[in-house]
């Protein structure tokens, strides 16, 4: 990848966009082995702001921690021209998805030198696909093993990191950045809260891939924002089959 010295800079062709969607590992706290119900609720007193609630009744966050949830989708996209092409992996076995996904970015790596972006992909996207492909037994693209690489070698974007500008203090969301940018928001169904019973109560995987799909585009239209080009249309998305 060759160095890029201002946002302007960026090889947007060579960016592949992705966003992952996860839950709970089990329907619910009481589907637990007891050994991981212990450690869940450890975990539950150091995460639990409400002292009154119990760590079965905060479970459904258990899917935003690498240790207590899967991976169900993984989107993924990228600019060819005027297009922007879109692959989702997913179903309900996370090892499956996994192999398919660190078989594309084995194959892509090959060819030429991409970036990964994500929007807060550097503090979620990135080091979940990698802690989930180690739970599996699943070797790790290099594209995601950043463990021995120097800053300056990891090609990784994050659109939340590059809106900070160096400030540390606040989280903002893929929501408001859309709307302050003119994109239409991904956020017109589901949000993230939602994705554990619209998965498990639900069984709509469907649902939440579409939603997936729709924050992938949204990460690429940002990303285009921030660097002064225009947005591609959402009639000129392309889906891919597996």
């Amino acid at each position: 990848m060759r160095k890029t010295t201002s946002l302007y800079d960026i090889p947007v062709e060579r960016v592949l966009f992705l966003d992952i969607e996860t839950v709970p590992a089990f329907e619910d706290y009481n589907q637990m082995p007891d050994d991981f119900k212990k450690l869940w609720d450890d975990k539950a007193g150091k995460i639990n702001k409400d002292e009154s609630a119990l760590p079965a009744g905060i479970y459904n966050r258990a899917g935003i921690y690498a240790e207590f949830g899967k991976i169900i989708c993984i989107s993924t996209g990228y600019i060819k021209g005027t297009q922007f092409i879109i692959k989702s992996f997913f179903g309900d076995s996370e090892a499956q998805l996994l192999n398919e996904f660190g078989e594309m970015l084995s194959k892509l790596s090959k060819t030429q030198i991409w970036m990964l972006c994500a929007h807060n992909g550097k503090e979620f996207d990135f080091p979940y696909i990698a802690r989930r492909m180690l739970v599996n037994g699943i070797h790790i693209p290099d594209m995601l093993d950043i463990s021995s690489k120097k800053p300056w070698e990891v090609n990784h974007l994050d659109t939340m990191e590059l809106w900070k500008f160096g400030d540390y203090k606040n989280y903002t969301s893929l929501d408001l950045l859309c709307t302050l940018f003119g994109i239409k928001t991904p956020k017109d169904d589901i949000d993230g809260s939602m994705i554990s019973q619209v998965y498990w109560q639900e069984k709509n995987l469907k649902r939440i891939v579409t939603y997936c799909q729709k924050d992938t585009y949204a990460v690429a239209c940002l990303l285009l924002k921030y660097t002064g080009r225009p947005i591609i249309p959402e009639q000129n998305i392309v889906f891919l089959q597996i």
